[in-house]
């Protein structure tokens, strides 16, 4: 039986449907007694930068751990690229790379070994691990210290290499999670550029989150608002601003948090 993929087929003027790379609706997580996500709904187009802001707790981390098949919901669908998170979980993996806001590193190994362990894991052949882990090197852009032991490496360098080991194989999806939380300002610039530069050159998606609104600003086509397990707003960073009549992506951000800012 052949699966038609819905997103893909032409409408009545000839154009192809518009493409989403997420659909979440009505998605509901509970912990016992306390609700997370409260029923919250957004859909992520294909080839697009993708921001979820919110403050910590906001229920940020488990949306993303949920479409990443990590967590699974306790009501409601999402789909990546067209295929269910808990039906079609090994699918769905197959499409995404997921980067946690704190990623490992075998530290005892350079930063080269290190894309060469989790390279060999996707490779199918000599050709396509090379290919992979030359990307790896682009990515991580760490010179002659990507032969030195990640042991001496800073914070910056760790997440540009846990970075690179997540976008090196060229996922359909990259889910990142607070990618720069903790970086200084040289080593936040360089990994947003880096992110860009994926987006670019792969005309893949990125779905990270976030509440540096700098940030936020810079990268996204759309960002979703969330707040208690709610989302408050969804659209451009330039919709966002003008619905809540702000110069800044940060005030729109304060004002539809509903907090009374004195200044």
């Amino acid at each position: 039986m052949v699966r038609i993929l819905w997103w893909r087929i032409p409408n009545y003027l000839g154009r192809m449907v518009m493409a989403y790379a997420v659909i979440v609706e009505n998605l509901v997580k509970c912990y016992g007694r306390f609700t997370a996500l409260k029923g919250i709904s957004f859909s992520v187009n294909e080839g697009e930068v993708f921001g979820l802001i919110g403050p910590n707790g906001a229920g940020k981390t488990t949306t993303l751990r949920i479409i990443a098949t990590l967590l699974k919901p306790t009501s409601g669908t999402v789909k990546v690229y067209g295929f269910d998170v808990v039906k079609d979980a090994n699918k769905v993996k197959s499409l995404i790379g997921y980067l946690p806001e704190e990623a490992g590193l075998y530290e005892r190994l350079t930063g080269y070994e290190n894309l060469l362990f989790f390279a060999k894991l996707y490779a199918r052949d000599k050709r396509e691990l090379d290919e992979i882990v030359e990307y790896g090197i682009k990515i991580a852009n760490l010179g002659d210290r990507i032969h030195d032991k990640v042991k001496s490496y800073s914070k910056g360098m760790k997440r540009r290499l846990t970075l690179a080991r997540t976008l090196m194989v060229k996922p359909k999806l990259a889910i990142l999670d607070e990618p720069t939380v903790g970086l200084d300002v040289y080593a936040a610039v360089n990994l947003r550029n880096t992110i860009k530069r994926y987006v670019r050159e792969t005309g893949n998606t990125v779905l990270f989150s976030s509440h540096n609104m700098l940030e936020v600003e810079y990268l996204c086509d759309r960002v979703a608002l969330i707040n208690n397990g709610v989302i408050v707003a969804k659209g451009t960073p330039k919709e966002i601003k003008e619905r809540f009549n702000t110069s800044n992506l940060e005030e729109a951000f304060i004002k539809a948090m509903g907090v009374n800012i004195q200044y």
